[in-house]
């Protein structure tokens, strides 16, 4: 069956960096666009980092752009989430997914405070 597995996340404080990982297993993960959500309780969820097949295309929104870099290792079925000049704002549980299949992994805290 699909599986997404997030990893990486933490505690840090404002200005810091951390690199979310997701290792995805029982679907062609090389097929598929991936993408990076996040939400916070009480909100929907928000798209955050999408990139293509290839690793060639990506897509950022507006809040992360300049600051996040999301990545792909098809040898390894996994995709990154570079997150720099992190600020409190970033604060949620971060999910991957592949969107065509509609899966979601279980989620990472990202915490930013001092």
């Amino acid at each position: 069956q699909v599986q997404l597995v997030e990893s990486g996340g933490g505690l840090v404080q404002p200005g810091g960096s951390l690199r979310l990982s997701c290792l995805g297993s029982g679907f062609p993960f090389r097929m598929y666009t991936m993408a990076w959500y996040r939400q916070v309780p009480g909100k929907e969820r928000e798209f955050v980092a999408r990139i293509s097949t290839a690793g060639i295309t990506t897509n950022y929104a507006d809040s992360v752009k300049g600051r996040f870099t999301i990545s792909r290792d098809k040898a390894k079925n996994t995709i990154y989430l570079q997150m720099n000049s992190l600020k409190p704002e970033d604060t949620a549980v971060y999910y991957c997914t592949a969107p065509l299949l509609d899966s979601w992994g279980q989620g990472s805290q990202v915490t930013v405070s001092s």
